[in-house]
């Protein structure tokens, strides 16, 4: 029987057009938690979930990734990415919700895992979209 070990969220933006970020082929940094583990048994898993929301006057096909790093020991290691392609348009203004929702199956364990959730627009583009809420990161941490 699975274990609640611990649970974080990092919530940049809770509501629809909260916020007016432009996005760019750097990635942003816009979650970070960490989570004790060290009581975890075996099978020591996280479960995470990372939503975005952009919006743009797309003509050209606009892919926005988000990045989920691990980082123990002060070691950062990239465990999760997803990128969704903003929809093509006709120059209408229109909002994309990204999600990545994943698992981080037997993690190195030194009690104490940090998570960071990144977000960019990688391409070379002439228009960047812009981050404009909700942005969210949560992670939950089970053992057996």
């Amino acid at each position: 029987m699975a274990i609640l070990l611990d649970q974080q969220v990092s919530q940049n933006a809770s509501t629809a057009n909260a916020i007016a970020i432009p996005l760019s082929a750097t990635p942003a940094l816009f979650g970070t938690l960490g989570l004790n583990v060290s009581g975890a048994g075996t099978n020591l898993r996280v479960h995470f979930t990372a939503t975005v929301t952009a919006a743009a006057l797309v003509a050209v096909l606009t892919p926005v990734t988000i990045d989920i790093f691990r980082v123990v020991g002060g070691v950062s290691t990239l465990i999760f990415s997803v990128t969704e392609n903003l929809p093509v348009g006709t120059l209408v203004l229109s909002q994309t919700v990204v999600t990545a929702n994943g698992i981080d199956y037997n993690p190195p364990n030194d009690g104490f895992i940090v998570y960071q959730a990144f977000v960019s627009a990688p391409g070379l583009l002439e228009v960047f979209p812009t981050r404009v809420g909700p942005e969210s990161f949560n992670a939950e941490a089970y053992s057996d």
